[in-house]
């Protein structure tokens, strides 16, 4: 179950890993499938239980865990240094007394990830006080702030999205445009997320191109300054397909990628170790001991080769059944032909168990020739049409998308306009599911997709 939902990257890793730590077991990419089935098997010929006659080691050190709970935390880190090493390395130049250092060290050690401290100047105080027995007062804090506020990536140090949009405004060059959208969002930042354009045209007396260019300015600030330092040692995952399938002829084709098969084989090394404990004679209890290491690391390369196939035939067999049941999109490429399908349809075809096809659908990958998709989009509900027709809520939802994008962007469509139009079209849905699929597809309300 844990190899069949590690994605294909995660997966190279385990293999590398049970690899380096078991000398039993090796990686031979000259076998085909039988020769590995060959190699497999001729550590069977030998009885290693004929040596294993005496009772002086405990059973239970010879046991092999073969799960194991920490399969993420060996992913190896890229050797930069971390987002709050590069503030404190801007720090260090600053000319600045000890008390107010350690004040300016609990402030950077406090921006998160995005680049943001989530604490008011209260709790910083009280923080202060308690973990570093440091009195100061909102003055100290401020000043502090600002020196923060210097540092790179402009917006850092911010506690809130109006002091990071103004932080880097202020950071421009002082035009009168730059000193108009410094005005706004400091004195109307409300009326400005809320884009009521016509009251901000009307308070500070401008043209609505003025706005506009006022708007393009502040669309090129960073929301997230913390997310733009390349060093912040998060992995970043790549997406790499499980499953390829083409169409020749009219027909589909599925290869499961070659990543995904490595051929796995018992090491010569030990199973000539074997053969030559079988001629010794007289074996002595530090060679019983031999074997009886060589029996545990084999037993566990069995497993582990079990494992790696049954795999393989686990995320074919169920890669075919998704393909299967959605051949129209597969051929066609058209969202609409995606048939309803959940977990259970694809686990009573296959006969298998609803979380083993989960497990195979939230993490992998399939290439087709109309891109890369992950299988759990190919999961949906059922919705009835008034016409009886019974369809898939991802049209719905690309339907719904597709009304939105072609609306008009000086009034947008309330989630009560667009229940009427899909009805029109002859989708009954509810005003909520509509929210809620506009929600999905991260689209935010009428009021937000406004424009001037």
């Amino acid at each position: 179950m844990k190899l069949i939902q590690l994605p294909t990257l995660d997966f190279e890793q385990k293999i590398q890993r049970e690899i380096e730590e078991n000398p039993a077991l090796e990686e031979n990419k000259s076998l085909t499938d039988n020769e590995n089935g060959d190699e497999y098997s001729a550590s069977d010929e030998i009885n290693i239980d004929d040596y294993l006659n005496y009772d002086d080691t405990p059973s239970y050190k010879l046991n092999t865990r073969n799960t194991s709970n920490s399969e993420d935390k060996n992913i190896p880190y890229s050797a930069t240094i971390s987002f709050t090493e590069y503030l404190l390395s801007q720090l260090k130049p600053i000319s600045m007394d000890e008390r107010m250092m350690k004040v300016a060290e609990f402030l950077v050690g406090s921006i998160d990830e995005s680049g943001y401290i989530r604490l008011t100047i209260d709790e910083i105080i009280d923080d202060l006080a308690f973990t570093q027995n440091l009195i100061v007062n909102e003055e100290d804090i401020n000043n502090v702030l600002e020196i923060i506020h210097e540092f790179d990536p402009a917006g850092v140090g911010a506690m809130s999205l109006q002091d990071c949009l103004i932080i880097q405004l202020k950071r421009k060059e002082k035009t009168e445009m730059n000193q108009l959208a410094v005005e706004i969002i400091e004195n109307s930042f409300e009326q400005f997320s809320k884009k009521h354009y016509e009251k901000l045209i009307n308070k500070y007396s401008i043209t609505q191109e003025d706005l506009k260019e006022v708007i393009k300015i502040i669309s090129k600030l960073n929301p997230k300054p913390g997310g733009s330092f390349s060093g912040n040692s998060k992995i970043i995952e790549q997406v790499i397909p499980d499953f390829k399938i083409s169409i020749e002829n009219n027909e589909l084709t599925l290869d499961l990628n070659y990543r995904n098969t490595p051929m796995l084989s018992i090491s010569k090394d030990y199973n000539e170790m074997l053969k030559g404990y079988k001629l010794e004679k007289n074996k002595t209890k530090s060679q019983k001991q031999a074997v009886q290491f060589i029996k545990q690391k084999l037993d566990s390369a069995k497993w582990f080769i079990d494992a790696v196939k049954q795999r393989q035939q686990t995320l074919l067999i169920t890669m075919q059944a998704i393909m299967d049941y959605q051949e129209d999109f597969f051929l066609t490429g058209d969202e609409k032909n995606i048939k309803p399908m959940i977990l259970k349809d694809i686990a009573n075809k296959i006969d298998m168990d609803i979380s083993t096809v989960s497990r195979v659908a939230n993490s992998k990958y399939v290439d087709t020739p109309y891109g890369t998709k992950l299988l759990k989009e190919f999961f949906s509900e059922s919705m009835k049409t008034t016409s009886g027709e019974e369809i898939s809520t991802i049209e719905i939802k690309k339907i719904l998308e597709n009304i939105i994008e072609n609306e008009s962007k000086k009034k947008p469509l309330t989630d009560e306009k667009l229940v009427s139009l899909l009805k029109e079209k002859g989708y009954k849905i509810a005003r909520r599911t509509v929210a809620k699929y506009r929600e999905q597809l991260n689209i935010p309300v009428a009021r937000l997709r406004k424009e001037i």
